[in-house]
C-alpha cells in the first residue's frame, strides 16, 4: 500500500525537520504508534497499536537524510510490517510556513484480506495519515493536540469511536430519520 499525505504548518522548515527527526516525537501526533525508541544515530525501534488489540513492532533505518529538507527511513530485518517513508519539508510560497509532505509504503499483514478486515474496524489509513498531519500542526503551531469536548481523551477514543471512511446513508438510516 502507497500512501501520500500534505500539510502546512506555520513554522519555519528547519522547526518542523527538527521535531520530527526526533524520532520519539512521533507518538505525539501519529495515534497508532505507541512509542519509538532512538537505538543509534540513523536506527530506531518502533511498536504500533494494530487491530484487535495487538501491537506490532519493527526497527527502521533512516537511509537518506538532508538536514532540514528530507528525511527518509525504511524497515529492517523481519518488521512485524515492512515499510519505507520519505518526508520532505519545503519552504511555503508565504516565505513563513512549511509544507510537509508524506509518502509512506508498507505492507499490510494478511494482504487484501488484512486491508478488507482494517477498513470493517475503523482503520482507513489514508484518514489515519491526513489525521496524523492534522495533529502534527497542532502539536507545532499550539504546542499540544487539540481535543474537543467530545473526544477528550485522544487515543483512548479511538477504541469508543473508530474511524471509519464517509459513507451515505442507507435506505434503513434514511427511514429510521424520517420517523422521528
Amino acid at each position: 500500500m502507497e500512501l501520500t499525505a500534505t500539510t502546512t504548518i506555520r513554522k519555519p522548515a528547519s522547526e518542523v525537520y527538527a521535531f520530527w527527526r526526533d524520532l520519539e516525537n512521533l507518538p505525539t501526533f501519529m495515534a497508532h504508534l505507541e512509542q519509538v525508541r532512538t537505538t543509534g544515530d540513523r536506527t530506531s525501534r518502533w511498536t504500533a497499536a494494530a487491530p484487535f488489540g495487538k501491537d506490532v513492532g519493527w526497527d527502521a533505518e533512516i537511509v537518506d537524510e538532508t538536514p532540514g529538507e528530507k528525511i527518509a527511513w525504511r524497515s529492517t530485518g523481519n518488521a512485524d510490517v515492512p515499510n519505507a517513508g520519505t518526508v520532505r519539508f519545503l519552504p511555503a510560497p508565504d516565505g513563513v510556513s512549511t509544507e510537509v509532505h508524506v509518502l509512506l509504503t508498507y505492507e499490510i499483514p494478511g494482504g487484501a484480506v488484512g486491508k478488507a478486515v482494517a477498513k470493517y474496524f475503523g482503520e482507513e489509513p489514508h484518514q489515519q495519515l491526513d489525521d496524523d498531519l492534522r495533529r502534527l500542526k497542532q502539536v507545532l503551531e499550539t504546542g499540544e493536540v487539540v481535543r474537543s469536548d467530545g473526544a477528550p481523551w485522544g487515543k483512548r477514543a479511538r477504541k469508543e469511536f473508530p474511524q471509519r471512511p464517509a459513507q451515505p446513508l442507507s435506505d434503513a438510516d434514511l427511514a429510521k430519520g424520517a420517523d422521528q
